[in-house]
């Protein structure tokens, strides 16, 4: 991590309020918001969820989809003045098990645009590690490969947050 690094890691169950939170950090850090987008609309109740975090965030922020390829995006938003939210990390991961890419590369692609942005970073993800482990193999890869990524951002972060029941746990920065 160098002293440049100003990201943000924000960890939480299903509806603990790390979204809110996360949104929350980047409207105070006084920088021109964007919003990296990395879920996709497959059914209606996710176009549900997506147009009620639209509504919540509303105008003030630019929103950019990357479903996939965040790195690439991260890399466009990198002025300082830029507070970029990633959200959220699961379903990226999701994505990248969805197209079978190379899962490691893709790891390895956001740790090198993370410790070399300048822009704020604000990145969200879903804890899935907590509870039973999954009947099934594709479910226990997913769970893998999230604690890995989970790892590996936290380590590189200058800040990590956990949120349980909206409120947010300071845990490292």
């Amino acid at each position: 991590m160098t002293d440049k690094n100003r990201s943000v890691f924000i960890l939480g169950g299903a509806r603990s309020g790390k979204s809110r939170f996360a949104e929350e950090l980047a409207g105070k850090s006084g920088g021109s918001l964007h919003y990296l987008a990395t879920g996709r609309a497959w059914d209606d109740e996710m176009r549900d969820r997506i147009v009620h975090h639209q509504a919540r965030r509303g105008g003030e922020w630019t929103t950019h989809e990357a479903p996939v390829d965040i790195a690439a995006v991260l890399d466009q938003l990198g002025a300082p003045e830029n507070v970029v939210l990633i959200d959220c990390l699961t379903l990226w991961l999701t994505n990248l098990m969805m197209e079978n890419a190379d899962i490691e590369a893709a790891f390895a692609a956001l740790e090198t645009a993370i410790a070399s942005a300048r822009a704020k970073l604000i990145l969200v993800s879903n804890e899935v590690g907590l509870g039973i482990v999954p009947e099934n193999r594709m479910a226990r890869e997913f769970r893998d490969h999230a604690g890995r990524l989970h790892q590996r951002i936290a380590a590189i972060a200058a800040e990590v947050y956990f949120v349980a029941a909206g409120l947010p746990l300071k845990m490292k920065g």
